[in-house]
């Protein structure tokens, strides 16, 4: 509850907390545009692929056009600037940097950014949720080993989930389960790049204004993303996945307590302590009320009389057995909250959330028949969305999870509707991440 004045304290002593940021896209973006405004937080380095539209982007919102002419990062560091470039190992290997931000989206490149980072001795912030949802476990274990802090990023759902959580337990209340929101009907399954803003509430060209990525935003909208993210928070809090994936059982807030117990109870959940997404439409797409589509939520259980009749008096909305109770917040502001993460890991050296076991994955699932020779192009395109499924039931089946089914192709025709397997494809085996993912299989 005092991050605030500890970055007032760090700016006073004119030292403020160093980052280099790698990905400029949409979230690192809204980043930007806050961290401007914290003397505390001092983005010496930007790294992209095309530092033009680094460039552009700080432009967009409001850096003035000195603030990033730093002709190299010693030169940002003496001088408060900051240096862009296209080298992520200088920015890496640089001294005097003390917090990567890893928020490229690609999930290969983010896990060999991640290791680079540790072995280094860098904190870091992995905005690149993709990689977290197949690996998470072991990025936080080898950044343990190094020394350092692996956080997910404050602003993205799972982060917010965790911290309620964290909140709940800290109470002491027990867990039944925690989640996200997302607007959701079946056929979203099948959607692609093409189709994504029919469906997402946006026309296309408020869209283009934001300068959004139709195959990212449509990551969401297919359940990739919520798997995605259902995993990580599954792992960062050791609550469980559904047998069968998620359910996007739909209601607004108020519901959620009735939805979130067990079936044997009235509720939609296998049994307590899971994770689970609620879809803010009906089953004939109508727009509930009061919809938790943009937040996240934690529901609690009064498992004593005593704790029932606290929620009884101080008219606690709850199911209509009056013993389960939602916390939630309604709306997450992605890369304009990230400074959270950048201030608990500098000044506390804690995390935001991180992996603490491997209970979850997001595995690739065909969105079509899929013939032999089709290349897999990841989440949110035109051949596999994510499926939330228990870790050991995934391992066992072989299933290859989401976040490595980028540009892989096939060696065996996929039904629609059917999970890739290991032998389904033909992987590179030297990278960073699929080699990090089989140590990980292997130690489960």
């Amino acid at each position: 509850m005092n991050l605030f004045r500890k970055l007032q304290e760090r700016a006073a002593a004119g030292n403020p907390i160093r980052v280099g940021m790698i990905g400029a896209g949409k979230f690192g973006t809204m980043f930007l545009a806050q961290a401007v405004r914290i003397p505390a937080i001092h983005i010496a380095g930007v790294v992209d692929l095309d530092p033009a539209t680094a460039k552009s982007n700080m432009s967009l919102v409001g850096w003035a056009d000195d603030a990033y002419s730093a002709t190299s990062l010693d030169n940002a560091i003496a001088t408060g600037r900051t240096h862009l470039s296209d080298d992520w190992q200088a920015l890496i290997a640089h001294s005097g940097i003390e917090i990567i931000i890893e928020c490229t989206g690609n999930p290969m490149a983010a896990v060999t950014h991640c290791l680079a980072a540790f072995d280094q001795g860098k904190h870091v912030i992995n905005v690149t949720v993709e990689a977290d949802a197949f690996c998470g476990p072991a990025l936080a274990r080898k950044a343990a080993e190094a020394g350092v802090v692996y956080s997910m990023a404050y602003g993205d759902q799972p982060a917010l989930a965790s911290d309620l959580v964290d909140w709940a337990r800290t109470c002491g209340f027990s867990v039944v389960a925690a989640g996200r929101g997302h607007k959701w009907l079946p056929h979203y399954r099948q959607s692609t790049p093409d189709t994504v803003w029919d469906h997402w509430g946006l026309t296309r060209e408020q869209a283009e204004r934001g300068r959004l990525n139709p195959k990212m935003f449509n990551a969401f909208l297919d359940g990739s993303k919520p798997a995605i993210e259902s995993a990580a928070i599954a792992n960062a809090t050791e609550l469980e996945a559904p047998e069968n994936g998620l359910a996007f059982p739909p209601g607004g807030i108020d519901d959620i307590p009735t939805l979130m117990r067990p079936r044997s109870e009235g509720g939609q959940l296998d049994r307590k302590g899971m994770v689970e997404v609620i879809s803010c439409l009906t089953p004939d797409g109508a727009q509930i009320p009061y919809d938790i589509r943009k937040g996240v939520w934690v529901v609690v259980e009064a498992d004593t009389d005593y704790l029932k009749n606290c929620f009884e008096e101080y008219k606690v909305v709850t199911d209509p057995s009056g013993r389960y109770m939602t916390l939630y917040k309604r709306w997450h502001m992605i890369g304009l909250e990230l400074a959270v993460s950048v201030a608990s890991v500098a000044l506390r050296a804690e995390a935001t959330g991180a992996a603490t076991c491997f209970n979850a994955d997001c595995v690739a699932i065909a969105k079509r028949d899929l013939a032999m020779g089709d290349m897999l192009d990841g989440e949110g395109g035109y051949t596999v969305s994510g499926g939330l499924r228990p870790a050991r039931a995934s391992v066992r089946s072989g299933f290859v999870p989401l976040g490595l089914a980028h540009d892989v192709p096939l060696i065996r025709a996929v039904k629609a509707g059917t999970a890739v397997t290991w032998n389904d494809i033909r992987i590179d085996a030297t990278t960073d991440a699929y080699r990090l993912r089989k140590d990980m299989e292997a130690a489960l």
